[in-house]
């Protein structure tokens, strides 16, 4: 295996904790974060888990709240408001996807967009979108941007291709992407000769969250390939969207799933959290 190819995120996740540490130690109060799920998916679970579990290690708290699958929308709301207007809780994490009959944006426009920290709420959005710095981009686009700059890979005039529109990632993505003058291209379920438009990528990121979508008729020789998707099987095997071993000899670098984009996100949304608690306390 050609690891030199293989884009990991430890290193840049741990020069984000080494900061972070120094800093939540600085603090009187440790900066808290609320995770929300409804729900018993494997993938929320595991996100969840790891997210608590790496505040704590930056040292920063955390607490969770789990609501039943069955909860009504109007319920939800109410109790996530409660949520949000706690001011014990310096930021929130939202799992999601929701079930199918809970209105996502009634809850996205409850939350408190000082409190949102994974760029959910309609202001957070728009201020990602029109370049306001006050915003928080979703971490994890906060990430894929981060970890290629890290590694040295240009983004100015370069064509990216990204697999995936919905409106926190895929599109979040496209316009930090813009901004260091990247030319973007966002593919979705209804483009047409998507292996063709990702095979002109010199960049190719997939966010679609289906298994092995991507594979080596899309990918150009020595493209640099990011892989968020986020799929867990039945005995709980944790893969991204890429088939990574037929791939890895086309490509000149590539994220692994799990190892990759996942733990920078997660210290991205610690340096989120620690933003919020200061901004709140000033």
């Amino acid at each position: 295996m050609e690891t030199n190819k293989i884009l990991k995120g430890a290193p840049l996740a741990a020069e984000i904790k080494e900061k972070l540490i120094a800093e939540a130690s600085a603090m009187e109060k440790k900066p808290m974060l609320a995770t929300v799920r409804i729900g018993e998916k494997p993938d929320s679970i595991a996100y969840e888990r790891n997210a608590v579990r790496r505040m704590k290690a930056y040292g920063m708290d955390a607490k969770s709240y789990v609501f039943p699958e069955s909860i009504t929308t109007e319920d939800f709301v109410r109790e996530f408001k409660a949520i949000s207007d706690d001011d014990a809780i310096d930021g929130i994490l939202l799992m999601r996807p929701f079930p199918e009959h809970i209105s996502e944006e009634e809850v996205y426009g409850t939350i408190d967009p000082m409190k949102d920290l994974d760029g959910i709420s309609p202001i957070n959005v728009a201020r990602v979108f029109s370049w306001d710095a006050r915003g928080y981009a979703a971490a994890i686009v906060e990430a894929i941007v981060r970890l290629l700059l890290h590694a040295g890979v240009e983004l100015k005039g370069k064509n990216v291709t990204i697999v995936g529109r919905s409106k926190v990632v895929g599109r979040a993505l496209a316009m930090m992407l813009l901004q260091h003058d990247a030319t973007v291209t966002i593919c979705h379920t209804k483009t047409v000769d998507m292996d063709r438009r990702c095979r002109e990528a010199d960049i190719l990121v997939t966010c679609a969250g289906q298994k092995d979508l991507i594979t080596a008729e899309y990918v150009k020789k020595d493209a640099v390939v990011i892989d968020v998707g986020f799929n867990v099987d039945e005995e709980g095997n944790i893969s991204g969207d890429a088939d990574f071993d037929g791939i890895l000899d086309k490509v000149k670098m590539i994220t692994p799933v799990p190892g990759g984009v996942g733990g920078v996100t997660t210290a991205i949304l610690a340096e989120h959290l620690l933003r919020a608690a200061k901004s709140r306390r000033k």
